[in-house]
């Protein structure tokens, strides 16, 4: 009777156990083009080969951008698109980051850099780009000849932060300096405040 009993139990906990698996969910890629930003008539896109901004006119595409060539590996995360008004004109600001991670050895490097892009429609210029990479670097190293090691991070800044002020100037930041920039719609650039 208990050797009944004790299979019965055995063969309900296997039958459980194979009623409760579940199907594993699908991953989502961040690159899709419904991922990437849309705004009055621009859609931002990876289309052959390269990272544009396209202008569309009635729902079609009439011209594009090239924000710079793309790989098959070009994966932009938290892409943004938002307009705003300096000087009386209205420009777009294109802001993107990329992650880069380079292992070699004792050594890892996780790269974030973020990228900022400014754009004038009317005339399909750029008119200003900025970039700022933040390197964080983990090394295993040797103390001494010894056997001994010992784990070392950094943190290495490059390029500048970038403020977008409510006046519709722009501002750059690093440890050491800031500077502002103006809006010069007759020459089409920022210039220095």
């Amino acid at each position: 009777m208990k050797r009944i009993i004790l299979l019965l139990c055995i063969g309900l906990l296997s039958f459980n156990g194979f009623a409760q698996k579940k199907k594993a969910p699908a991953k989502k890629t961040g690159t899709t083009a419904s991922a990437l930003p849309k705004l009055d008539n621009l859609q931002v896109e990876i289309k052959g080969g390269n990272f544009q901004v396209a202008i569309n006119e009635k729902g079609k595409p009439a011209d594009a951008m090239v924000v710079k060539a793309a790989d098959a590996s070009f994966a932009p995360k938290d892409c943004k698109l938002s307009s705003f008004t300096a000087s009386g004109v209205k420009l777009y600001l294109l802001t993107w980051t990329e992650l880069n991670k380079v292992v070699t050895g004792k050594k890892t490097e996780d790269k974030t850099t973020t990228y900022n892009v400014i754009y004038e429609i009317a005339s399909k210029k750029q008119v200003y780009s900025n970039y700022q990479l933040i390197n964080h670097i983990t090394e295993v190293v040797s103390l001494g000849g010894t056997a001994a090691t010992e784990t070392q991070e950094k943190i290495r800044r490059e390029g500048f932060e970038f403020v977008l002020n409510a006046d519709g100037s722009v501002t750059q930041k690093s440890k050491s300096q800031q500077t502002t920039f103006v809006y010069d719609k007759d020459k089409m650039e920022f210039k220095k405040k």
